[in-house]
């Protein structure tokens, strides 16, 4: 609900700040005191155009801010658009919105205190307000709101949502068939592509830790010429380099059977001895193992040749399908798995075209009963809102709900007819109306009157009142062609929408009898202050309201006020009956 407004160097206004009440409120005063102002200010703070004429003379910047007060229910409704784009603010109950208009053009919209662009702030400005009057900012003007308000006046809500859902699964279900049914050249090209890399691949019979023996063996092979000669340098010194010379093994033996005898002498010497033999083991041990490593040393032709041509091929995979083998072998595996898809892509389109008819058929089967629902309802509305249209002195208008469809090719299967469709369904809904007699029925952007409009809107309203979730409605020359009796009509009706705390309704208005349905009263008037013109609004006390409801009637004395007096106790019996 809107709590506050706030407006600064707006037109005539100067500084004013209003605070509403949560159920009806009217602003009166006489013709050019600024109510439209206080309604435009309002529209400029919701989205609308800005325009630096509007900005006071004298004055750089125009600013207008208004604070809203969320229940739980609106909360849940504008929470999530709130959240997705970062403008939450500390109080999740608080909305502030703001517009500021330079005369440099320079426009800044902010939301909660954060600058935003235009488009954002009319998308949350129009889950706040609704203003009836000239139209521009008014919701039910726009057809794409006509279908969803249907089919919650029918309770049809939970079936539409169903009916969307098959529509996501056959959106995904065209989107693969779309990847599948690429041009026969592309998938050809394709098959070829993966056939060569795999063919490759395989070709190299590649292993995990291969590169690394591979490289590892070069280095050998490059040094084999000083590989044989270091060993059989290191053979010489452990097994004599001729019969005369002496060699490690025969010495280190002599001195293993001379710690024996120290052993026997002394037997704490044992663990000596013992060590003697254990190297004397391991010696000629790695005398043997330096033969047989000596003797795999054999130069090989070509050898290092295939070498040199196996670590250049492991390189070039690696540049082209991966870092490392392993990296190369999964590239591998995922070429297979693709081709193995293209290879059965025509199975698999067969599948998803007899997947796609199915859902096709059982979209249109849902849609069609979903569109005789809608008609049903569309009679039942319109028949109660002509009735309403009665009550406003606009017993010759006749309203129709426009329910309509379209063939197309790709559409869903409806009977022997395929028809457009979307996730609201196969239906094209639109209000129309015609306000006076021999008039056909036109869309509501064009009924020309905008106290035609007003009324049109608040009977919808009215029939509406439990499904539209627009929490504060705002209706300006709504009592434009009608008098005293339907304006009291038109009251009770407008405070009826507040009732039970469903919407906040701000009216402007001429009529004492429309006015005495208020829950807050505010007197609109401007007056001259250094040179300048000033709008001023006051909020109006019990006494307050019978002296402006009397001059408002036309008439003077005591005559002018018991006649208002008595319009206050007239609408207080109906407050309490109702």
């Amino acid at each position: 609900m809107l709590a506050e407004l706030y407006i600064r160097n707006f037109a005539i206004i100067d500084d004013l700040r209003i605070q509403f009440f949560n159920g009806l409120n009217v602003l009166t005063g006489e013709t050019g005191a600024g109510k439209s102002i206080i309604l435009d200010a309002m529209a400029l703070v919701l989205g609308e155009r800005a325009d630096t004429t509007m900005i006071r003379e004298g004055c750089d910047e125009a600013y207008v801010e208004a604070a809203f007060e969320l229940n739980l229910e609106l909360q849940s409704g504008i929470g999530p658009l709130l959240e997705a784009e970062g403008l939450a603010g500390d109080q999740t109950d608080l909305l502030l919105l703001s517009r500021e208009i330079r005369t440099n053009g320079r426009n800044i919209c902010r939301v909660n205190g954060r600058a935003v662009n235009l488009a954002l702030l009319r998308e949350v400005g129009d889950r706040l307000v609704d203003i009836h009057g000239q139209g521009e900012h008014l919701s039910l003007l726009r057809p794409r709101s006509h279908l969803p308000l249907l089919d919650a006046y029918a309770g049809l809500e939970e079936e539409r949502r169903s009916l969307a859902n098959q529509v996501i699964q056959l959106n995904k279900v065209r989107q693969e068939l779309s990847n599948l049914r690429q041009s026969e050249r592309e998938l050809s090209q394709r098959v070829d592509l993966l056939q060569y890399q795999i063919d490759e691949i395989d070709a190299a019979n590649l292993n995990i830790g291969e590169e690394e023996d591979l490289r590892g063996e070069r280095a050998r092979m490059a040094n084999v010429e000083r590989l044989i000669q270091l060993s059989t340098s290191a053979l010489s010194f452990l097994n004599g380099q001729d019969e005369e010379s002496i060699s490690a093994i025969d010495l280190l033996g002599d001195a293993e059977r001379t710690m024996e005898q120290l052993a026997r002498l002394d037997p704490e010497q044992v663990a000596f001895h013992e060590l003697l033999q254990g190297l004397n083991y391991q010696l000629n041990d790695l005398a043997a193992e330096l033969i047989r490593y000596r003797e795999q040393l054999e130069f090989e032709p070509g050898r290092l040749d295939y070498l040199e041509e196996r670590i250049e091929l492991i390189n070039r995979l690696k540049r082209k399908y991966g870092e490392d083998i392993a990296s190369v072998l999964a590239y591998v595996e995922q070429a297979k798995a693709e081709l193995d898809n293209i290879t059965r892509s025509g199975q698999r389109i067969e599948e998803l075209v007899q997947e796609e008819t199915r859902l096709l058929h059982q979209i249109g089967e849902q849609g069609r009963l979903l569109s005789e629902k809608r008609q049903a309802a569309a009679q039942i509305l319109a028949s109660s809102l002509e009735k309403e249209l009665a009550d406003l002195n606009m017993d010759q208008a006749k309203f129709r709900v426009s329910i309509n469809q379209e063939t197309d090719e790709e559409g869903a299967y409806v009977g022997s007819n395929r028809l457009a469709f979307d996730a609201m369904g196969i239906d094209k809904v639109e209000f129309l109306v015609s306000a006076n007699p021999g008039e056909s029925p036109r869309p509501l952007a064009k009924v020309a009157s905008g106290g035609e409009t007003s009324r049109l809107m608040l009977a919808l309203k009215t029939v509406l009142a439990t499904v539209d979730a627009t929490p504060t409605l705002i209706f300006d020359e709504i009592d434009q062609g009608i008098g005293g009796r339907v304006g009291d009509v038109v009251g009770r009706k407008l405070w009826g929408l507040t009732m039970p705390a469903k919407h906040q309704v701000i009216v402007v208005t001429h009529l004492p009898q429309l006015a005495g349905y208020a829950d807050g009263h505010y007197h609109v008037s401007k007056r001259m202050d250094n040179s300048r013109t000033t709008t001023t609004v006051k909020t109006l006390d019990d006494g307050d309201r019978v002296e402006e409801l009397a001059a408002m009637l036309g008439t003077q004395g005591e005559h002018a006020t018991g006649s208002a007096r008595s319009i206050l106790q007239h609408v207080a019996a109906v407050k309490t009956s109702s």
